[in-house]
């Protein structure tokens, strides 16, 4: 037996292993992928930590929240295998449970007024609030608003909103950081003083407040300052994102780290591990994944009331 024929029985050996061990992403049609069965048990739990906290004094204004959601889906990966993604279910229904509590009607968008797109294999299914939450948006889930069209016709006189939030899930890095509307929005909404509520991924979007307008007014301005330069915030560490293809969660090495490109613009990423941690500088409040969903909504919902009152 030759070197070449020992590491290919080598590699079939620990393919084998992966595969009993449910390492391996699973293939739910040809070359689209979600995450292994063992990745799933630990990142993908049927409850969340989603408390029932209440509000004292409930929102009762008509300032709402902007939500902005990724309406693609697959992300293809280095190897060429694409990841089924979207928006983690978690990440969103969760602050919008604390957000309904708290008083506040949210809109939901996405660039173009597609289809949100959710990672339905996140879904906690044993999670009745989740599933409720779920079940009254879906229909603004299926029939967004479209960005483009509020920064068109819209933005330039509206004081509709106190806050853009925007949950995680890989699908936040498919669309968004390259939106030219979306990065108008995030600009409007900083010099408003809005909050921006970014968790997990969704930091990812923020990069689109670096592009230049959709109009060409703003050619002009691309040496311009990020708009969160010097912000600190915590977000999914991309050293977590670069062992997650070893467990089968990812179905290979990403293309781009987002959380790179924030910090060559001058934010601190202030969180090496997904633990739960919530974090605000400002206007913005920040959340480093699934289990940071509950306090992420409740310190936003309560800085908003706090803001508002």
């Amino acid at each position: 037996m030759n070197m070449q024929d020992l590491l290919d029985k080598a590699k079939d050996t620990l393919d084998n292993a992966k595969n009993n061990l449910g390492l391996e992403p699973q293939e739910t049609e040809a070359g689209i992928y979600i995450p292994s069965t063992s990745s799933l048990k630990i990142a993908a739990p049927n409850k969340t930590n989603y408390d029932h906290t209440s509000y004292d004094n409930p929102y009762t204004g008509d300032k709402k929240i902007m939500m902005v959601c990724t309406e693609e889906q697959y992300m293809t990966m280095e190897n060429g295998n694409k990841f089924d993604t979207g928006n983690h279910p978690v990440e969103m229904m969760v602050p919008l449970l604390h957000f309904k509590k708290a008083g506040f009607d949210v809109d939901v968008f996405t660039p173009t007024g597609e289809a949100v797109k959710v990672e339905q294999w996140a879904m906690p299914e044993d999670d009745d609030d989740v599933k409720q939450i779920y079940s009254e948006y879906e229909s603004k889930f299926n029939n967004p608003n479209s960005i483009a069209d509020f920064v068109k016709n819209d933005m330039a006189n509206s004081d509709d909103y106190a806050a853009i939030f925007i949950p995680g899930g890989h699908g936040a890095m498919l669309g968004l950081p390259e939106d030219k509307n979306l990065g108008a929005l995030l600009r409007w909404g900083h010099e408003k003083d809005l909050f921006t509520l970014a968790i997990c991924h969704g930091p990812a979007a923020l990069l689109a407040a670096d592009l230049n307008s959709p109009d060409s007014s703003d050619e002009g301005n691309s040496e311009r300052d990020f708009i969160f330069k010097g912000y600190k915030m915590v977000a999914f560490p991309t050293v977590m994102d670069k062992q997650m293809p070893k467990i089968g969660y990812l179905p290979g090495p990403m293309p781009w780290y987002f959380a790179e490109k924030l910090e060559d613009l001058g934010v601190t990423i202030d969180n090496k591990l997904a633990s739960g941690q919530t974090h605000q500088d400002r206007k913005l409040i920040s959340g480093d994944g699934p289990l940071a969903a509950n306090e992420f909504g409740k310190l936003s919902a309560t800085e908003l009331l706090k803001a508002l009152s």
